[in-house]
C-alpha cells in the first residue's frame, strides 16, 4: 500500500503514517525495508499487519522522476500517485509548535472534536490556562456590557448568556483533551467517565492529568512531539 509519513522520531527509532485507504499506523527502525532518510511527508510503500506498518520503503525517488512519468497528476483518476495529504489536518502536523497558546488554539481547530491520538501534560494544561483566560476575558466583557446597560443590580443577564455559550462551545475539546490525556499515560479514555462520580469524580481526572507521559509508544500512538524519552 502507498502512503506518506506524518512523523519520524531518529532518536527514539518510531513514527507513523498514513495509508491510501485513511487509516494511520505505526512503525519503527526495523520496520524500515532499507535504511534511508525519511521524515515528514516522504511517500512511501508498506505491508499493512493490523494498526502497524511493516516493509516500509521510501519511493521519493518515484516523485522525481521524469516529467513523463508525472505530467498528468491532475487527471490521476485512480492511479496510485504521490498522495498530498492523508487523514485528519491535525495528524498531518505532528511536528507543529509546542507551546502554550499553540495546543489551546488547536484544542479549539484541529483538535476540536478528536477523541484519538495522545495528548501531553503540557498540552492538557497549557488548554487549561488559556481556557482560563478566555473565560475571565468573557466575563469581563459581560460585566462590562451588563454595566453599561444597568444590569448589574439585577441579574446579569449577558455575563451568564456569554460564560454559558462559552463553557457550551469549549466542552467537547475538553472532553477530547481528557480523553487524548488518559491515552497518553497507556489508559483508556473511557475512563473520564470517572468525572460523573459525585464529590471525588475531579479528583481522580486531576490525578490523571498529573501523571507523566508514557516515554514509549502506545496502543494509541507515538510519543507526543516535545516530550523526552
Amino acid at each position: 500500500m502507498r502512503g506518506e509519513v506524518l512523523h519520524y522520531d531518529e532518536d527514539q527509532g518510531f513514527g507513523f503514517i498514513t495509508g491510501a485507504d485513511g487509516n494511520r499506523y505505526t512503525f519503527a527502525r526495523e520496520d524500515l525495508r532499507r535504511e534511508a532518510a525519511i521524515g515528514r511527508g516522504t511517500v512511501i510503500e508498506f505491508q499493512p499487519a493490523g494498526g502497524r506498518a511493516r516493509d516500509v520503503i521510501s519511493i521519493r525517488a518515484q516523485t522525481a522522476s521524469p516529467p513523463a512519468a508525472t505530467a498528468p497528476p491532475t487527471q490521476a483518476g485512480n492511479a496510485p500517485r504521490a498522495p498530498q495529504h492523508f487523514g485528519r489536518s491535525a495528524e498531518s502536523r505532528p511536528a507543529s509548535a509546542t507551546g502554550l497558546w499553540d495546543y489551546f488554539r488547536r484544542g479549539l481547530t484541529e483538535n476540536y472534536f478528536n477523541f484519538s491520538g495522545r495528548a501531553r501534560r503540557k498540552e492538557y494544561w497549557g488548554y487549561c490556562l488559556f481556557w482560563t483566560i478566555a473565560l475571565i476575558g468573557v466575563i469581563g466583557v459581560g460585566l462590562f456590557i451588563d454595566d453599561a446597560m444597568g444590569h448589574l443590580d439585577d441579574l446579569p443577564a449577558v455575563t451568564v448568556g456569554l460564560c454559558g455559550a462559552f463553557v457550551l462551545a469549549t466542552i467537547p475539546p475538553w472532553i477530547g483533551l481528557n480523553v487524548r490525556r488518559l491515552h497518553d499515560i497507556g489508559l483508556t479514555g473511557w475512563l473520564f467517565l470517572a468525572v460523573l462520580i459525585p464529590t471525588i469524580g475531579w479528583l481522580i481526572i486531576l490525578v490523571f492529568a498529573l501523571i507523566p507521559t508514557q516515554a514509549r509508544e502506545n496502543q494509541w500512538g507515538p510519543v507526543p512531539a516535545g516530550v523526552r524519552a
